[in-house]
């Protein structure tokens, strides 16, 4: 379904905190603004900042951060994008917001996820940008420098161009979006992934005690080993973090895995292990043979909940594919993506609570999920409502007894 929109101003590119001020000044009035980033993340800890995108429904400007930092704080503009009476829009959003929150010092809010909304209308999980605007306004965007160094300078005319078109059709796509989550009455629901999102870009999500979890691999361990991996990715955080490097460049994630299977008494033990640079080694191979004698001297109260290993009975993956189906076809009959309802380790995870009887949270039982689809799946497992294939192949679902 085609917009109509005007077609996009030229940019205005910003590379001084005068520049920037006039703009904050353009932009004041604005009861929504349209934001993006580019970043480089492969050389530092904190991705590094390098332009920020801003639009409002007459103006469009792209941000040289390096360029305007060099020439004064950017109070104004983090005032701007934290105002709470201004609405921010993004798309695909985390990183973007997490990079707010690490120079303005706080995410801006309130926003709203065009990545996150779309998916409650049937454009598909992870929708790309693009593909967006293409659908709602009808426009085909390049792709000419999608790998573009946005370190490198100085930028050219269509570099800036290319960076500014990923803000510069968030308005009328967002004002589409909120048309269609009205008419369904799916705005709130909306505006409840928003709060998750929040507080997944929030502190919590930063807590390095919590890095681990990350580590594909750490389910395997046994808990006291669990504990060693903890710590050392702990202690990765903050090295990298002091370093300003990638986690990477201290130790990758697969050697950290291999430490906590393996714990190293000595440093002599440390140079030993593959993937262990000697570099690192002379640099804090006392630190890291400390941080593992720590670990393993843990009382087994401190160490983390490894989740038990699921075997699951015949019967039990015939119920969860059963479910799952179930699922798809709730999702397609409400035109929303069924990985957003829940995954298939959420109804794996129901089908073994209820064959405990036990109380389990999952977000599929919350809020509108539970509207949605979470009801619906639990009466199916208590027998509560009986399913049938139409001739035409679709699902059908009836309370049980009524034929």
């Amino acid at each position: 379904m085609n917009q109509s929109v005007t077609t996009p101003s030229e940019p205005v590119y910003i590379t001084t905190r005068a520049d920037l001020e006039r703009l904050c000044h353009q932009l004041q009035a604005s009861a929504e603004l349209a934001l993006d980033t580019e970043f480089v993340g492969e050389e530092s800890f904190v991705p590094k900042l390098e332009l920020i995108q801003i639009a409002s429904s007459g103006l469009s400007a792209v941000i040289d951060f390096p360029a305007v930092q060099a020439d004064g704080p950017l109070d104004m503009f983090w005032e701007l994008i934290g105002n709470p009476g201004v609405n921010k829009i993004v798309h695909a959003g985390r990183q973007d917001l997490d990079l707010f929150a690490v120079h303005a010092g706080e995410i801006p809010k309130p926003f709203f996820d065009t990545q996150i909304a779309a998916a409650m209308l049937g454009f598909g999980a992870q929708s790309a940008y693009a593909n967006l605007v293409q659908r709602i306004v009808g426009t085909r965007l390049a792709k000419a420098h999608t790998f573009t160094n946005w370190s490198a300078r100085p930028l050219s005319h269509d570099q800036i161009a290319y960076a500014a078109e990923d803000v510069q059709f968030l308005l009328p796509i967002h004002a589409h979006l909120v048309r269609k989550l009205s008419a369904l009455g799916r705005l709130e629901w909306a505006h409840e992934e928003f709060a998750r999102l929040e507080s997944v870009v929030g502190e919590k999500g930063r807590d390095p005690l919590e890095r681990y979890q990350r580590i594909r691999g750490w389910e395997g361990l046994k808990p006291k080993y669990a504990a060693v991996l903890r710590d050392l990715a702990a202690w990765r955080e903050s090295e990298a973090k002091r370093r300003n490097v990638p986690r990477g460049r201290v130790l990758r994630d697969e050697v950290l895995l291999q430490l906590a299977r393996h714990p190293p008494r000595t440093v002599n033990e440390l140079k030993t292990l593959r993937g262990v640079h000697s570099s690192e080694v002379e640099r804090n191979g006392e630190h890291i043979v400390k941080t593992v004698e720590r670990s393993l001297a843990l009382p087994p109260s401190a160490w983390p909940q490894v989740p038990v290993e699921r075997r699951s009975e015949p019967e039990s993956v015939g119920v969860v594919e059963f479910l799952q189906a179930v699922l798809k076809a709730r999702a397609a009959e409400a035109e929303i993506a069924p990985t957003l309802l829940a995954t298939s380790a959420d109804i794996q995870a129901l089908v073994e609570a209820r064959e405990k009887k036990s109380e389990i949270a999952l977000p599929l039982l919350r809020g509108w999920r539970r509207e949605v689809a979470g009801n619906l799946i639990q009466q199916v497992l208590n027998g509560e409502v009986t399913v049938r294939v139409s001739r035409s192949g679709t699902l059908l679902f009836k309370p049980d007894g009524t034929g």
